[in-house]
């Protein structure tokens, strides 16, 4: 698990999965930094996972000042599949 902050909006939300760092990962949240007072474009601070990680996000098993930080352009983002196209139970 770790956080991602991508520069902009590639048109994600909560649940989507995305390519990064050699294979999918889901995107477990999203905060959106900068709408206000912010920059010219938004950063999204999302933490992502493998779906194996999902459980421990889910209960907070992880402490999140202690996740590596990686940061990527929206453009960059490869969508596999966006989250209104997940069935999530």
């Amino acid at each position: 698990m770790k956080r991602l902050i991508i520069h902009g909006h590639p048109g994600i939300r909560k649940n989507a999965v995305i390519e990064y760092d050699g294979g999918e990962r889901t995107v477990f949240g999203i905060n959106v930094q900068g709408e206000w007072h912010g920059p010219d474009e938004p950063q999204l601070w999302c933490t992502i996972g493998t779906e194996d990680e999902r459980e421990d996000f889910e209960k907070r098993n992880f402490v999140p000042h202690w996740l590596e930080t990686e940061s990527i352009d929206a453009e960059d983002v490869e969508i596999i599949k966006r989250a209104d196209e997940i069935a999530v139970s």
